[in-house]
């Protein structure tokens, strides 16, 4: 869920306006204490998050030469947007010298990075790193607001905070409307996977030749074609990393039927519309194709759809769609995002439901090795396990969470928008409004 922020570089210089000293209370005299200049910097960084100070005063010339004024401007204004103003340095260790890890406490947020100085160009920064962004508890956060913060988000959003066994939820929008999943998809997949080895069908040692191949992300489309995995490995790789290739591996293996039929088994209120169950290959070849197969896609019923399925790999077999050109088609932002896989809340609830009394139970260590939670969430539940998906356009977040008296809830979170690039980082924000919720 959190999104590394990474700005790094060395350069040169321009000068620094000097910034007013602070004072600090002597046992004997009231005087002025200078500041380090790694202390002098880091206030000034809290200011230019605020829009309160510009880069062309802190940085050096090399840094903005690598990292545009306007990005800078961009990320104090998206930081400040999704967790309040910055109100000051919480941390700076050392305090002396020239490089120090740094912590910025925002009115809902703490940004947690580094920074470093140049002596020799007048202490400018030529590195600033924010790695981390944890959502702070705050007194007067509720459901309430959080849901009026969800609607006034721009396209198509829902959502569902609440108690798997069928009690009331404290968040809950659109929660039979359906939305592109993006990855959390992958959930059907596991699900159909743990439920055959919980039946005794398959075991997570089974070995299988990797034959199938997608693109990013992930690392098995990197792997030599026939390497031997486990069916953990691929399902292990396929929720920690959203691995497209261990996925397009497991459906190989287990049939896009069986995967249809999980889906129905679990109550799904609209398999059709996942039928024929795309691959994630198929999905990427199927965008990076002209305007005329996609509208063409449209028109189709699902045994017209299987055949261009076939006809596109035939093509693809011949001359293969190269990462370029599926990075291409997704460069202008959304790009045909009805063509996707689709579930709601209660889809996602019920199937959550399914899981815990057919799958077994290896299969939530697996979805906990990547939970996408701060320390200060993780401290709030016993076990958190995620599958998240987003494509230009598509985001989904999806949490099962488990209390300390046992109780499973589930949030999930989807904002569709096929008109517009989507803020994850705002999403991300709420979700951890609503996992620090007190319950």
């Amino acid at each position: 869920m959190l999104r590394t922020c990474v700005l790094a570089l060395s350069g040169a210089v321009l000068a620094l306006p000097a910034v007013p000293l602070m004072a600090q209370e002597s046992t004997e005299t009231m005087a002025p204490t200078a500041q380090t200049p790694l202390e002098t910097r880091s206030q000034q960084v809290v200011a230019l998050l605020n829009g309160e100070a510009q880069p062309e005063d802190l940085f050096t010339q090399g840094f903005r030469e690598a990292i545009a004024d306007a990005q800078l401007k961009a990320l104090g204004a998206s930081f400040t947007a999704q967790f309040g103003p910055a109100v000051e340095v919480a941390l700076l260790a050392p305090r002396e010298g020239t490089r120090a890890a740094l912590e910025i406490r925002f009115e809902r947020g703490l940004a947690k990075g580094g920074i470093a100085i140049d002596p020799a160009q007048d202490n400018r920064i030529n590195e600033l790193r924010f790695t981390s962004m944890e959502a702070l508890a705050v007194a007067d956060d509720t459901a309430q607001k959080i849901t009026a913060d969800l609607a006034a988000l721009p396209g198509n959003v829902n959502a569902w905070f609440g108690p798997l066994d069928g009690g009331a939820p404290a968040i809950s929008i659109g929660a039979d409307t359906p939305l592109a999943l993006g990855s959390t998809f992958k959930l059907y997949v596991l699900a159909a996977l743990a439920e055959d080895v919980k039946a005794g069908r398959r075991k997570w040692t089974d070995v299988v030749p990797l034959e199938e191949k997608s693109y990013p992300s992930g690392q098995l489309q990197n792997w030599p074609k026939g390497s031997p995995v486990t069916l953990h490995t691929l399902a292990s790789l396929m929720i920690s990393i959203s691995d497209n290739t261990a996925t397009d591996q497991l459906i190989d293996v287990l049939g896009r039927d069986r995967v249809l039929k999980l889906m129905q088994d679990s109550g799904h209120s609209d398999p059709d519309s996942n039928d024929p169950f795309l691959t994630t290959r198929e999905l990427f070849i199927l965008k990076a194709s002209d305007g005329e197969m996609i509208g063409g896609w449209r028109t189709l019923d699902k045994v017209a759809k299987e055949v261009e399925i076939a006809s596109a790999e035939a093509l693809d077999f011949i001359t293969p769609v190269s990462l370029d050109q599926v990075n291409a088609a997704f460069a202008q932002g959304p790009k045909a995002i009805d063509i996707e896989w689709f579930a709601s809340p209660a889809d996602l609830v019920k199937l959550l439901a399914h899981m815990r009394r057919t799958a077994d139970p290896k299969v939530f260590d697996i979805m906990a090795i990547n939970p996408s939670a701060t320390p200060g969430i993780k401290a709030g539940w016993d076990y958190i396990g995620y599958k998240g998906g987003n494509e230009p356009g598509v985001l989904n977040l999806t949490w099962l969470l488990t209390d300390a008296g046992g109780r499973d809830h589930m949030l999930t979170l989807g904002w569709n928008n096929p008109d517009a690039v989507l803020d994850n980082g705002k999403l991300e924000a709420i979700a951890q409004r609503i996992l620090l919720l007190p319950r």
